[in-house]
């Protein structure tokens, strides 16, 4: 489904703007479908020939290299798995930043590389945004994901028609870097409950509860969470398929670890997961869909962990609405 007309002044802007894509892996191509789906003039760039050439099919273009892609387009948006892979791409791209260019920065990524690299756009005269999503791909399809994005005012309210065509809910978090930071926060505590999901989930079926109405119980409680009513229906189901896989949460907690520890905050909890998630790793492999790590306690205790009635994937089943800006509570708008 489209988004609805925009406003003239964001017409006038989606029409002179030329936006570049690199990353077409389980997010990326779902957030670059959406801005080519709302009419954005869209190239996109990964190294699967095969995921390019499926956006060719729907109307993108090819980019040759992320440099080009920079040369030749006003904003290019990377969506990449590491802060590594981002640091080889923008190294290609860097020089061909200039005055009026903008780099989106929508992985999830560590604050201090995002400032890093962000700072060397900046002093080549371009603008730098860390804009990580969150809220799983099934609502990236659909154009309605939460987007944070750290970065000047200014530059948010340039790229916010960009935003608002990618996501809903979108939230302007302060300087660059801040929005990486909520970003690994954020996926942290999912991460938590996913670990608490499958541990009260294990116990319930143990203690003889019908795991249907345990379900419901806890969806309908203060147990509830957005990791409940999305990883534990796939868990229920037996696919386990989150599009999101053991390693990218080992990544994301670490990521979360290393700004506890440069703030000196003494974690109990987060040091925890990473050690579940290791042996979930050396067990099942690194590659292994994240909501398997409840395996660990299936085969610990011999039990299935499978309800009838749930689906093997995740679908956003609201329509695709105009996005906004989220504005804190307590603030007023800038």
């Amino acid at each position: 489904m489209q988004k609805p007309a925009p406003t003239a002044t964001t017409r006038i802007w989606e029409n002179k703007m030329k936006v570049g894509f690199i990353g077409l892996g389980n997010v990326g191509a779902k957030l670059a479908g959406s801005l080519l789906r709302n009419g954005i003039d869209l190239t996109v760039h990964d190294l699967n020939p095969d995921l390019v050439a499926q956006f060719v099919a729907r109307g993108a273009r090819a980019g040759e290299t992320p440099a080009q892609l920079m040369r030749d387009c006003d904003t290019v948006i990377t969506c990449l798995p590491s802060p590594a892979i981002s640091d080889v791409v923008m190294q290609e791209m860097l020089p061909e930043v200039r005055e009026g260019k903008v780099w989106m920065e929508m992985s999830t990524t560590d604050e201090a590389e995002a400032k890093r690299l962000g700072a060397l756009v900046i002093a080549a005269g371009g603008a730098a945004v860390d804009c990580p999503v969150s809220g799983g791909c099934h609502r990236a399809d659909t154009g309605n994901i939460a987007i944070f994005a750290g970065c000047e005012r200014a530059t948010f309210d340039r790229i916010l028609p960009l935003l608002t065509t990618m996501g809903r809910r979108i939230l302007h978090t302060g300087e660059l870097g801040s929005a990486s930071v909520l970003k690994v926060l954020t996926n942290y505590l999912a991460t938590v409950h996913l670990v608490a999901n499958a541990e009260a989930l294990v116990t319930a079926k143990a203690a003889g509860m019908d795991l249907n109405t345990a379900y419901e119980a806890i969806k309908i409680s203060s147990g509830n969470s957005f990791s409940h009513v999305t990883e534990s229906q796939v868990i229920l189901n037996g696919s386990r398929d989150i599009s999101f896989t053991m390693d990218l949460v080992k990544k994301d907690v670490g990521l979360f670890q290393e700004i506890a520890e440069r703030n000196n905050v003494p974690l109990e909890l987060s040091p925890m997961i990473v050690q579940i998630f290791d042996d979930g790793i050396a067990r099942y492999g690194a590659r292994e869909l994240s909501p398997n790590i409840i395996r660990r306690l299936e085969d610990a205790t011999g039990l299935q962990i499978l309800a009838p009635g749930f689906p093997p994937q995740m679908t956003d089943n609201e329509p695709e609405e105009p996005g906004y800006e989220v504005i804190p509570q307590g603030k007023r708008p800038s």
